[in-house]
């Protein structure tokens, strides 16, 4: 299930405590979604300093814009602006909203995605084969390098190992949505999350077991938000499957997340209502957040930028 159709499912509770003075660095910025305009579907992408400052619309396409990676200080975005509404292309443009560039001449899926060598390849989710989802290595120029998966299973949301030698994934293979991980070039993959069999918070069968995962170089983690005691919280777990831990507490619902380069600051929307989402950012040294926008349209899936960032395999 994508970003865009899930997050108008989630229904929220009582608010979290999270006030915070901590200053993170200049060298951060933050682009998100913003839902402008409910009638006639508009998503912009914004940015501002992290901080919460100097917040503007860097995209301004009255359609579906939807950012989803920073590699330096480029922007990777789905986009419907050269087809059929809701059906979407790569694109990619700097953060201040210069030099965008269609990347696809195929269609790609509503997906998070990754990059690897410097961002020079990137793996996405495409049906453009007849399949159901399925990933594919593409390089800068949109170029198909390779099909990683060819199951036809709903395959979404792949994200690289920090050397990229390595891509985390949802998969429904197992009936639920949880986690898988397997070597890039082709190899046996596993399991990685088991959703409590206990808890019933999904028991509608809507919404995340396990949601689009974050590999946190710095941390030795993958995190991703699972709706678990009644709402959404962050949880983090070892590549090798130990160690899962809950990072933000049962207050509020948490969901889409990014990290900065050296683990410290963790971004997130973040609903007490489930309808009004804000972008936060978690100071995770002092344990503290704060919220970087307000009441107005909704504010979503906030994707660092670390303008002097080192990209996943170096």
């Amino acid at each position: 299930m994508s970003v865009l159709r899930l997050f108008m499912m989630i229904m929220g509770c009582a608010a979290l405590v999270v006030a915070g003075e901590s200053a993170p660095p200049q060298s951060l910025q933050i682009a998100y979604n913003v839902f402008e305009d409910p009638a006639t579907d508009n998503y912009e992408i914004y940015v501002m300093n992290a901080d919460g400052s100097g917040k503007r619309n860097i995209s301004n396409w009255k359609g579906v814009d939807w950012v989803y990676l920073a590699v330096g200080d480029k922007l990777y975005f789905v986009s419907d602006r050269d087809a059929k509404h809701r059906e979407f292309h790569l694109y990619e443009m700097r953060a201040d909203g210069s030099g965008v560039r269609r990347m696809t001449d195929f269609l790609v899926v509503d997906s998070w995605l990754s990059s690897r060598r410097n961002g020079t390849q990137f793996v996405v989710c495409s049906a453009k084969d007849g399949k159901d989802h399925e990933l594919y290595l593409i390089d800068a120029s949109g170029r198909e390098l390779k099909r990683l998966t060819d199951n036809d299973r709903y395959e979404n949301d792949p994200v690289f190992s920090p050397d990229g030698s390595q891509i985390v994934y949802r998969s429904k293979r197992s009936g639920k949505d949880e986690l898988w991980i397997r070597a890039t070039d082709g190899g046996q993959e596993r399991q990685l999350t088991f959703y409590p069999e206990s808890d019933d918070s999904l028991a509608d069968g809507r919404g995340f077991h396990a949601g689009p995962p974050f590999w946190v170089a710095r941390r030795n983690q993958i995190t991703f938000a699972s709706k678990r005691n009644g709402n959404y919280s962050i949880f983090a777990v070892r590549p090798d499957g130990s160690r899962e831990q809950q990072l933000t507490d049962d207050r509020a619902d948490e969901m889409w997340h990014s990290w900065s380069p050296d683990g410290r600051w963790l971004a997130y929307d973040r609903t007490e209502d489930g309808k009004s989402w804000r972008i936060y950012l978690h100071d995770m040294k002092s344990g503290k957040a704060r919220a970087l926008t307000g009441d107005g349209p909704l504010a979503l899936a906030p994707v660092i930028v670390g303008r002097t960032q080192a990209t996943p395999g170096n």
